[in-house]
C-alpha cells in the first residue's frame, strides 16, 4: 500500500472533518469522566474487542454469541447510559459545550495522608460529641460527578473546622453530604441516592440510607454521624459498620485511601508528594 499517495490525497476538508470528529469524541469522554458510565464504557469496549479476537482465535461459538448480541447492542446502550445521555443533552442545552478548559490546571497540591485523615476524624468526633448529624463521602475510583452536580461546589482544603462549620444546623450547606475527592472538599449539600435494601433496620433514618445508597452505587466510603445518638457509622460496598471509635475510623480511612491508589504506602511516597517535589525542583532550575 502506498501510504505517501494516501496522505497526498488528503484534502483540507478531510482534515477539518477529522478534527471535528476528534473534538466530539474528546468532549464525549470529558462528559463521561468522573461518572460510573466511564467504567461501563470500558467494559463494553472490552466486549466489542472480543468479537474480532474470537474470530481470529477460531472460537466460533463465542463469536456467534457475540455477533447475535450485537443486534440488541444499541438498545442496551440506551438503557444503560440513560442517565449519562440525559446529562449530556442537558449539558449541551445549557450551551456549555465549549466551557470546559482543554487542559486542567494545578490546584496547589494535596495535603498529606495523615493530615487528611486527622482532619476528617477530628471533625467526625467533634460532631458526634455535639450530636450534630453529618454525612461525608470519600470518593474511590468511581466518579461522583452526578452527586457533586446536586450540591454546591467548594474545591477547598479539608480542615476539621470547615467540616464542622458545614454541618452546623441552620447553615446554608448543612443539609446534605460533603464529597471529598483527591484529598479536597469538592462539594457540600449534595443529594445521595437512597438505598433500596428492604432489610435495613427501621431505626436508621434518611442519612444512613443515603450512605448505604451511595456505597451500593459506587466504591466510595461514607462516614455518617447520627444526630439522635451521636454514633459514628461507616459504609462501603453496601455494608455498614456502626458505633466506630476514633482509632477504627482512622485505620479504615487510611487503608481505604491507600487501597484506592490516592496515596502511596507512606506519607513521603504518595503520588502527590512526588509531583510537588518534582514541581519545586523544576521551579528552582528555571530560576
Amino acid at each position: 500500500m502506498d501510504y505517501i499517495q494516501i496522505f497526498m490525497n488528503i484534502s483540507l476538508t478531510d482534515v477539518i472533518d477529522i478534527a471535528i470528529v476528534a473534538f466530539i469524541i474528546y468532549k464525549a469522554l470529558m462528559l463521561l469522566e468522573g461518572t460510573r458510565a466511564l467504567q461501563l464504557f470500558k467494559g463494553i469496549a472490552v466486549i466489542l474487542a472480543l468479537v474480532p479476537l474470537s474470530s481470529l482465535a477460531r472460537l466460533y461459538m463465542l463469536n456467534w454469541l457475540l455477533e447475535r448480541a450485537m443486534t440488541v447492542f444499541f438498545v442496551f446502550i440506551i438503557v444503560v447510559f440513560q442517565p449519562e445521555l440525559r446529562r449530556a443533552l442537558e449539558y449541551i442545552g445549557r450551551n456549555n459545550l465549549f466551557s470546559k478548559r482543554l487542559f486542567t490546571v494545578d490546584r496547589g497540591g494535596m495535603q498529606s495522608l495523615d493530615s487528611l485523615v486527622a482532619s476528617i476524624a477530628e471533625a467526625t468526633v467533634s460532631l458526634a460529641r455535639q450530636r450534630i448529624g453529618g454525612l461525608i463521602v470519600i470518593k474511590g475510583r468511581t466518579g461522583l460527578n452526578e452527586v457533586v452536580d446536586t450540591g454546591t461546589r467548594l474545591d477547598s482544603i479539608v480542615t476539621s473546622e470547615l467540616l464542622i462549620n458545614i454541618f452546623i444546623p441552620n447553615t446554608p450547606l448543612h443539609d446534605g453530604a460533603v464529597v471529598i475527592e483527591e484529598g479536597r472538599i469538592t462539594a457540600a449539600a449534595c443529594i445521595l441516592p437512597l438505598s433500596s435494601n428492604t432489610a435495613i433496620s427501621k431505626e436508621l433514618g434518611t442519612r444512613h440510607r443515603s450512605a448505604l445508597g451511595i456505597s451500593e452505587n459506587s466504591d466510595a466510603m461514607t462516614i455518617v454521624i447520627s444526630e439522635e445518638t451521636g454514633a459514628i457509622s461507616m459504609t462501603k460496598e453496601g455494608r455498614m459498620t456502626r458505633y466506630m471509635d476514633l482509632d477504627q475510623l482512622k485505620t479504615r480511612m487510611t487503608a481505604f485511601l491507600k487501597e484506592e491508589g490516592i496515596y502511596g504506602s507512606s506519607e513521603g511516597d504518595d503520588l502527590f508528594s512526588k509531583v510537588n517535589q518534582w514541581r519545586k525542583q523544576h521551579e528552582r532550575r528555571s530560576e
